[in-house]
């Protein structure tokens, strides 16, 4: 009967997967007891059973507590598999809260626009090579921790504006205490200069400084400063630096700094500042559109306050239809037969896209409103895709 109940106890060894300690110890006493309980019961009726019997049912119960082995190990895991997301979340969290903090749709298009016009600069095939790539990895690294400073800071001195506008950024919204912002606002300005002077492009080095004057003007509220009050002075700081630094000063950052070359501004390089102008003009004017309620309330005088929502929206549909029409224009009279295809269809593609979705949107909807903004942000983008065909 010794051999018998050694073979009972044998199945709590067997076990497939790593435990916490906790769950160890609960599997071997629950098993200890079941043991013992239906030891108990199998010997106590062996007057009643054959010695056949009693090995079937030893049997049958060892087969049994392996069953609950495998069960419990299941449940054992569970705790480990929590722990883990434990870790997880808060880092996902912290991850989705930058993501917001850092104005997503700036930054893809700070990228696209730098990777664009330094396309102008290639002459020929040979100029695609490391020394180009290495040229545009710095210029768009230093200039996105210069676009995070930018949009940041706007969001240190904006927190009681966002409540109304924005409550879902982290500033806003509490995920971000003041001295948090201002500390990632502060570290990514020494970032984006520090890689501007490791560098050493004087081309890169005064965008990311003209950049830095201009974004700390438009949000800091100091006396004379926080530019974003005055509407007309807003829109110029968003037109120089999207229109003009990014135009010029990366383009001669590729040209005379990586090719090292003398400056030239050809066509193409003209036509992609005059047509950005007109672009950063109508986003300075569109972005308030939906933030017109804190605006008046914080006697932030924007064009869409003064003017209204509904005269503001249709004269950047209107600019941006101009500026379509001129590009198709100047498309047609370029001798270059792929970019005169390109550029003419193209364009009228994005100003017949445009024309349509202008026409069916809510006005009274701000979600409908934020919604075309960023629609506004995507033809930004599929610009900068054509920019580089114009010949």
């Amino acid at each position: 009967m010794e051999s018998l109940s050694l073979s009972l106890t044998r199945p709590a060894l067997i076990t497939s997967r790593p435990f916490s300690l906790r769950g160890r110890q609960l599997i071997r006493c629950s098993i200890e007891q079941k043991s013992n309980l239906r030891y108990t019961s199998i010997t106590n009726s062996k007057s009643r059973l054959s010695s056949a019997q009693i090995h079937r049912k030893f049997d049958q119960n060892e087969r049994n507590l392996k069953k609950e082995i495998v069960r419990a190990s299941t449940a054992g895991s569970e705790p480990e598999s929590l722990d883990s997301s434990s870790v997880l979340t808060p880092f996902l969290s912290s991850l989705n809260a930058f993501y917001r903090f850092s104005r997503p749709h700036t930054v893809i298009g700070t990228a696209l626009s730098i990777v664009s016009v330094s396309l102008l600069a290639v002459e020929r095939l040979s100029d695609i090579s490391p020394l180009f790539f290495t040229g545009v990895l710095e210029a768009v690294v230093a200039s996105l921790f210069m676009n995070i400073y930018i949009v940041g800071l706007n969001q240190v001195f904006d927190i009681e504006i966002d409540k109304v506008n924005k409550p879902n950024l982290p500033m806003a919204s509490g995920e971000y205490s003041l001295s948090t912002g201002i500390a990632i606002v502060s570290t990514f300005a020494i970032l984006s200069f520090g890689v501007g002077w490791a560098v050493g492009s004087w081309p890169l080095f005064w965008a990311l400084f003209v950049s830095f004057l201009l974004g700390t003007a438009y949000s800091i509220n100091l006396p004379f400063l926080r530019w974003k009050r005055f509407a007309l002075v807003a829109a110029l700081c968003i037109l120089a630096v999207r229109a003009v630094i990014v135009q010029l000063a990366f383009f001669l950052h590729i040209q005379t700094f990586v090719f090292r070359r003398v400056a030239n501004f050809s066509k193409p390089l003209v036509f992609a500042t005059a047509f950005m102008s007109f672009f950063s003009v109508v986003i300075a004017l569109f972005k308030d559109i939906p933030d017109i309620e804190g605006d008046r309330i914080f006697g932030i005088k924007s064009f869409s306050v003064r003017l209204g929502q509904k005269k503001v929206f249709w004269i950047c549909v209107y600019l941006l239809e101009m500026a379509y029409s001129v590009a198709m224009v100047m498309g047609a009279m370029s001798s270059c037969v792929w970019s005169k295809y390109l550029t003419v269809v193209g364009h009228g593609v994005l100003a017949s896209i445009l024309w349509n979705r202008a026409k069916s949107i809510d006005l009274t909807s701000k979600t409908a409103i934020t919604s075309f903004y960023m629609f506004i942000w995507k033809l930004f983008y599929a610009e900068y895709l054509l920019i580089p065909l114009v010949r």
